[in-house]
């Protein structure tokens, strides 16, 4: 008997996650980033305690009934002079400190002056004088600031105008601006000693330490991403990864790639850091009085024009026309060796600033040199041959320059037939992938102005491999006055030699 098969249908739900599982899903996130956050820097958790246990012993003034019988409200502006005053390192908070002292001063003693006067010059002209002197203090404050060698005391400029517009207003309306004025000076004194206090003696995060370290870190991060860059390059097309449209830009193969592009945008933060240092005491390694922490932000300056080559040889590297890799193999030796002892010469200066000794030899530079020498007059030959075989017969041009380059190895196994081949299949290639509408190959051989497109083509590409070879002799070249500025470093911070040590 035959029996007939029936087809049951069975539906199978699809799970759909619900609103309380987003929302679950939201708020377990939240807490990675926010404990990713944490984790980035354990400095942040310290300044953030430092600021509640500063605030706590300022507020012990006005809480406890003792001390504020003898300070009065007036203690109010030793909290505000706490939280306003303290930053997150030493420098930043002595700098801050300062500002704060000057500006006072200067908005009391300004204060004092202006109020005798219109004092004495009765109660109608009174108002005026206070009203026309706030106007102008406010004027000349405001323009003063911005001023660029004055820039760096901005935070004074605003202290005054805020303190003489408080003063004189107090003065007008309640009188005995003197008494006023004496308890904001200690106030506000006691306010930035305590600050200051705090911020040395429990757990100092000094700004000079992090200006160092964060160089010696650009330096390791500039050498790591050369070496993957050259590395990338000189890869078979045929091994690389590719990598998705949505990730262009971020190439999350390559972290090197990623740590050296942070360093070009750490220009304003090492002068900043470098602006707190010089308010800093000797301290740890820094003993000197007058360390040069200037002189750290023009390494800086230097070690970016050195990432911005690498940023060029990356873009380099990631281009769509590219040399064939039968051609790139040939001064594969040249460049890796040109990149490895140029990283490596970084490598020492980074670690000669890390230790604050000068251990790099002549032998290093010298090494270098020739190494850039061999890269250059091979480019040279290699260069004049592909460009000669891509515009003419590849076997007669192989036949007339071939005594040019015949002592270098890998010429020694050039085949004409590699040279034919490249010709021939890498010609179809390039014909096939820039025409439109795609055409076959051999349409374009009865196309003279396609054909001078085409070759013009392949031109750029042998003038993308000169481009990298070129873009790293220029690294090569900007490493020399790299060595030069940490050389300098070295002495004006008397560096220990590797020689003593």
């Amino acid at each position: 008997m035959d029996q007939k098969m029936e087809s049951v249908e069975i539906n199978i739900p699809t799970s759909t996650p619900t609103k309380p599982e987003l929302h679950a899903k939201r708020i377990w996130l939240q807490i990675l980033s926010v404990w990713k956050f944490c984790k980035e820097d354990t400095g942040r958790e310290i300044f953030a305690l430092k600021v509640g246990v500063t605030v706590l012993l300022v507020s012990l003034f006005v809480l406890f009934e003792a001390p504020y019988q003898v300070f009065g409200s007036n203690m109010i502006w030793a909290v505000l002079t706490a939280i306003l005053v303290f930053e997150d390192t030493v420098g930043a908070t002595f700098n801050r400190g300062f500002n704060r002292a000057v500006g006072t001063l200067v908005a009391v003693f300004l204060a004092v002056v202006v109020a005798e006067t219109a004092l004495s010059c009765g109660h109608v002209a009174e108002p005026i004088i206070l009203g026309l002197s706030m106007f102008m203090i406010a004027v000349i404050t405001s323009y003063m600031k911005m001023w660029a060698p004055l820039v760096q005391y901005e935070y004074g400029f605003r202290v005054t105008l805020l303190t003489y517009c408080l003063i004189v207003v107090s003065d007008y309306r309640i009188g005995n601006p003197v008494r006023i004025m004496i308890d904001r000076l200690y106030s506000i004194a006691i306010g930035g000693t305590i600050s200051v206090l705090v911020n040395v003696c429990i757990f100092p995060i000094w700004a000079g330490d992090q200006l160092h370290k964060e160089l010696v870190k650009n330096f390791h991060s500039v050498a790591d991403s050369l070496e993957e860059c050259t590395k990338k390059y000189l890869e078979d097309a045929s091994e690389k990864s590719k990598i998705p449209m949505g990730s262009i830009g971020t190439f999350p193969d390559e972290p090197a790639y990623m740590r050296c592009q942070s360093t070009l945008d750490l220009g304003s933060k090492f002068e900043t850091l470098a602006q707190s240092a010089k308010w800093e005491p000797p301290h740890g390694r820094f003993m000197h009085v007058s360390y040069p922490w200037l002189q750290y932000v023009k390494v800086g300056a230097v070690l970016r024009h050195c990432a911005y080559e690498v940023m060029a040889l990356h873009s380099i590297a990631h281009a769509k026309i590219q040399v064939p890799y039968k051609w790139r193999v040939g001064l594969e030796s040249e460049v890796e060796e040109a990149s490895k002892e140029a990283a490596e010469v970084v490598r020492i200066l980074g670690r000669d600033i890390s230790r604050m000794q000068w251990s790099l030899k002549d032998s290093h530079i010298k090494r270098l040199q020739n190494c850039v020498k061999r890269l250059q007059s091979c480019m040279c030959f290699q260069y004049s041959y592909m460009l000669a075989s891509t515009f003419d017969n590849p076997l007669k041009t192989s036949a007339n320059i071939s005594h040019m380059f015949y002592h270098l190895p890998y010429q020694r196994e050039m085949m004409e037939e590699e040279v034919e081949y490249y010709n021939e299949i890498t010609g179809k290639q390039l014909r096939r992938l820039y025409s439109w509408p795609p055409r076959e190959a051999d349409a374009f051989e009865e196309d003279s102005e396609n054909n001078v497109k085409l070759r013009a083509l392949e031109s750029a590409a042998m003038l993308s491999f000169t481009n990298f070879a070129s873009s790293l002799m220029e690294f090569v070249a900007r490493v020399e006055h790299l060595v030069e500025a940490v050389h300098e470093l070295s002495k004006m911070a008397k560096f220990k030699s590797a020689l003593l040590s």
